[in-house]
Parts: C-alpha cells; structure tokens; sequence
C-alpha cells in the first residue's frame, strides 16, 4: 500500500483508466505514471447502481504489483461493504463510495479504515451534502462527481461547481485535511475554474487517455492549477 500525501490543498492529478485501452492495461498505467500521474483512478461500476460494467478487484490486485502510485477506487457499486473488503485486500489506498449506496454509512466508512484505506465519500451531480457533516470525521476525501456516474468521455456539469464550493466550506470548517476530488468532464480549459472553486484533486480519464502525449496534457494541467496557486499566494 502506497502513503496518499496529505499536504494541505496540494494538487493531485489522478486519470482514471477507464478510459484506458483495457488491451494494454498495464502498460497504460506505466506511461501515465512516468508522465507524472500522482494516483491511479480506478472506477468500480456494477451494471447495478449505475448503467455500466468495469473492472474488478482482481485486476486492481494485477496492477498493484507494478503501480508505483495510490490506487484511488471509486466504488460505483451496490451493495458495498463486500467489495470494499476486497479492494482493500488487493491493494487499494483509498477506497470511495456513495452513501444511497450503503446501507449504515457510518459502518461502511468504520470497516474501510479498519481494512487499512483511506476512506472517500462520494456524491452524485443532484445529490445534496447534507450527510456528509454527520460523517465528516471518518472521511478522509469526498468526491464532486461532475457528470452522472456510469460512462466515460461525458461533459462536465458546470453547476457542480457550486457544489465544490459548499464542500470546501464544509471541509475548512470541520479543521480536518480532507482532500476535495472532483471527477467528470476534467480538462486543461476547466481545471483552472475547478480549483479556483475549491477542489485539489483532480481525475481525468479521458483528457488523458486520448491523447496521444499524456505527459503533454498533465504538464498542460499542472500550468493551470499553478496559476490558481499563484494566484491564492497573491490575494
């Protein structure tokens, strides 16, 4: 298991391989890597709690042996508490899910961290935060999902933003370093603006993945999230 950086309000870049060709999985983790990737995104659908099918623990357990970075498992999956365990097992540092998708959050969050991960809470584009307060102690990240959760390639839901807003308001009044993730529709022209509203963590899938130099558009977005650093320095 990897060590997830906790330095408050540094940028994480973390593409999700979802958008990765599963034909060359491994070596597409390896090229998003050296091309500076700091964690692995790695999206759980079910066919269930959302329209979709991916990958499972297995294929985590694979990757782990050779991924030099976190693995970041965003559960899409109903019910939760089995597949946790076994994420956690093969090798994932952090484990997010969705509370409509447990049935006693507080447990859930409980049994992640006693399986050694990070825990992460995730929140669908017309879902309210009101749950997160009661939690926000067991909550290490909580993901702004910024297109509905099931598919890749969608465009981003700009009234997410005023959501990352309400989040980070949450998180910097609960005194906690909780990091703030953001996934859906992530791009070089919108990173900026996400991390102006409050978000320091960022997935991509593919913004990265179809492109044919990784390192050229994570570079590209590290330029952007350097201005907004800039730019909080100097306020």
């Amino acid at each position: 298991m990897q060590h997830i950086s906790r330095t408050h309000r540094s940028h994480v870049i973390a593409p999700s391989i979802l958008s990765a060709d599963f034909a060359r999985l491994d070596d597409e983790v390896q090229r998003v890597v050296a091309a500076g990737a700091d964690w692995i995104h790695f999206d759980v659908m079910d066919n269930h709690y959302v329209p979709n099918l991916s990958i499972g623990h297995m294929v985590c357990q694979s990757l782990r042996r050779r991924c030099s970075v976190p693995i970041d498992v965003h559960l899409m999956v109903q019910p939760v508490d089995a597949l946790a365990e076994r994420f956690a097992e093969a090798g994932a540092d952090l484990i997010s899910f969705h509370p409509d998708a447990s049935t006693h959050v507080d447990r859930t969050l409980q049994q992640i961290h006693a399986a050694g991960c990070k825990t992460g809470l995730a929140f669908n584009p017309a879902e309210p935060l009101g749950r997160l307060e009661w939690v926000i102690d067991k909550v290490d990240l909580v993901l702004i999902m910024s297109v509905n959760p099931g598919f890749g390639g969608q465009s981003f839901i700009e009234t997410a933003l005023r959501k990352v807003e309400q989040a980070r308001r949450i998180i910097d009044a609960s005194g906690r370093d909780i990091r703030l993730q953001v996934d859906g529709g992530i791009k070089v022209d919108n990173i900026r603006r996400v991390a102006e509203a409050g978000a320091d963590t960022f997935v991509a899938g593919s913004a990265i993945f179809g492109q044919p130099d990784y390192k050229a558009v994570i570079d590209a977005m590290r330029a952007e999230l350097a201005a907004t650093e800039a730019q909080e320095a100097a306020a």
